[in-house]
């Protein structure tokens, strides 16, 4: 069975080292002492590697049933669940007001990472959840947060988003779920939501909703929908449970991965439901949900190649196959590890200086959401959403990338389901397609987010690129060759990229369309350059400061070289696709595929 532990080390350095957290001008940042984290992110690995853990495989294997109109979990999920909530880990990062501990979401996210890599399945439970009290947090009544809030934070009620339907994925606008308003300010929701995960199951006493549905009469298309809470169980006045509500569960999906997560076709039935925020302005209500997903997914992608990495990397070391060319390095065996050979090695740091990058990446996301929520930062806000299409779309390409990579370490045992490999390829390639297929993240990335508030918040991103490499530029020479030259380089060609989409785009759409998706990864690539680098700056800082883990410091610094020599000029393929245009992309005719 594979093994997992929390990589607490990496995770301190990026708080305190890189970001340097308790020193931001943030709310509640001033908390994130190094002895504080650190207590924190050992706990939370406890409680992955001893319980979490061993309950993945097992979870794949039984997966859910549905059993008398109610999904049963696999075993050893709801013990599990109750130590989550009694650890107080559902509410680490919610308001005090409802029964949470307000730590910053930056800790919700290095925290989140632990328990995704030791069972993304299990972890979706809460994770779900915790998106619907964001929306209701961000957009319900005060009456509403009240009633709800303090149990969802508790985790002792879940929660669910409920956008697509069978004949609508992206495209809500074509949803037909109705919502019809009744006397008492109540609407009836009638319709059906496929592909909705954590739809039902026997870990909570309730479960709250959150559906998108159209109200008659109202604006045609995405203008025309509303959002509301709709409660598994109707919640009386004295917050006890009341009635069923009509919503039922139609039939679990059978998915090729995260088994253990109940992905339901729910079925509203005249159900009883509240409207959330203004009428006809739920998508604004909702992505607030989404887009916290959108990041968790991204997350959830590096944290399934981090799980594999660990597994890879012991089987190298152990697996004993051929000999060191330039040498006999075991010699009382029959043969040398794996980990000797060029090419392993070469998949190794492949996987190894991507997921340090991707970490970096998304726990200074981390910080921008927190600088947008708790200081009101609109740059910080704008910078965030631009990035986000990022995060998910890069992170889950890559990360199923590296899962691949590491179960090809295996050679025949990687195909063979004992060895576990197979299942964290299975769960990542998941996440390239929910929360909005990665092509969708590209288009938006290109077709909304590039060019929102007049291109200012790219521009402050390159601003924020140049800025950085001439404060530290002629500090050290290898530093200037090894990361700040190639990232300045990587810069560069992203903006030749936005420049292409300026001049050809505004000729003809499509010639940016087409090359959305590489713009997304070359815009990801150079994310993990800006990371590598700073990582560079905070080790090299480390190592002249007399540290005493000069290997550790050393190895950041080696492993950086490696994405910026090997993985970061990526981005000259990337514009030279995107620069080819549409033409080639479009120049079949449809029936001649």
């Amino acid at each position: 069975m594979p093994s997992y532990t929390a990589p607490t080390k990496d995770m301190q350095f990026l708080l305190h080292d890189v970001l340097k957290a308790s020193e931001l001008d943030v709310p509640g940042y001033e908390e994130l002492e190094a002895d504080f984290t650190s207590a924190v992110l050992e706990e939370a690995g406890k409680l992955a590697s001893n319980v979490l853990v061993p309950l993945n495989a097992t979870g794949d294997q039984q997966g859910v049933t549905l059993e008398n109109g109610v999904v049963r979990t696999p075993d050893g999920f709801q013990d599990a669940f109750e130590q989550m909530k009694e650890g107080g880990w559902t509410a680490l990062d919610c308001d005090p007001e409802y029964g949470g501990q307000g730590m910053p979401y930056l800790l919700g996210t290095a925290v989140g990472e632990i328990f995704v890599s030791a069972n993304m399945a299990f972890n979706m439970y809460q994770g779900l959840t915790h998106g619907a009290y964001s929306a209701i947090h961000a957009h319900g009544s005060d009456d509403q947060k009240a009633k709800y809030l303090p149990k969802m934070v508790s985790c002792d009620w879940t929660g669910t988003m409920n956008l697509t339907e069978p004949h609508c994925g992206t495209d809500l606008g074509l949803m037909r779920t109705k919502a019809v308003p009744q006397d008492d300010g109540s609407y009836h929701i009638t319709g059906q939501k496929i592909f909705i995960s954590a739809g039902d199951h026997d870990l909570a006493e309730n479960i709250i909703h959150l559906v998108l549905a159209k109200i008659p009469d109202g604006p045609a298309g995405i203008k025309g929908v509303s959002l509301f809470i709709v409660p598994k169980f109707m919640v009386n006045d004295d917050g006890t449970l009341g009635a069923r509500n009509g919503v039922s569960v139609g039939k679990v999906e059978e998915k090729m991965g995260i088994h253990a997560n109940a992905t339901c076709v729910m079925n509203y039935d005249e159900a009883t439901g509240f409207l959330v925020g203004d009428m006809h302005k739920g998508m604004r209500a909702m992505f607030t949900m989404m887009n916290e997903a959108r990041m968790g997914v991204g997350l959830q992608g590096y944290s399934q190649a981090e799980a594999a990495f660990q597994n890879a990397l012991a089987y190298a070391n152990d697996r004993l196959q051929g000999r060191d060319v330039t040498g006999i390095k075991n010699p009382d065996g029959p043969a040398d590890p794996l980990i000797v050979h060029p090419d392993i090695r070469r998949n190794l740091m492949d996987q190894k200086s991507f997921i340090e990058g991707a970490r970096a990446f998304t726990f200074w996301g981390a910080t921008l959401i927190d600088r947008a929520e708790k200081n009101k930062d609109t740059a910080a806000d704008g910078l965030i959403s631009l990035l986000t299409p990022v995060v998910k779309g890069f992170l889950s390409d890559k990360g199923f990338d590296m899962t691949i990579q590491a179960q090809q370490v295996y050679g025949g045992h990687g195909y063979i389901e004992e060895w576990g490999m197979s299942q964290f390829a299975r769960d990542a390639r998941i996440a390239m397609i929910y929360e909005g297929a990665n092509g969708v993240q590209a288009l938006d990335l290109v077709g909304r987010k590039l060019g929102a508030d007049g291109g200012k918040h790219v521009m402050a991103f390159f601003d924020m690129i140049k800025t950085f490499a001439s404060e530290h530029k002629g500090q050290d020479e290898a530093l200037d060759r090894d990361f700040l030259n190639p990232l300045k380089a990587a810069s560069k060609d992203l903006q030749s990229a936005g420049m292409f989409f300026m001049q050809s785009g505004m000729k003809d759409p499509n010639h940016a369309l087409a090359g959305s998706y590489d713009f997304m990864h070359l815009f990801g690539h150079v994310c993990l350059g800006y990371m590598w680098a700073r990582m560079a700056v905070a080790a090299n800082e480390a190592l002249a400061a007399g540290t005493s883990d000069v290997t550790f410091y050393e190895t950041k610094l080696a492993t950086g070289r490696y994405y910026m020599a090997r993985q970061l000029p990526a981005t000259i393929m990337h514009l030279r696709r995107i620069e080819s245009g549409a033409n080639t992309v479009m120049a079949l005719d449809a029936a001649n595929f």
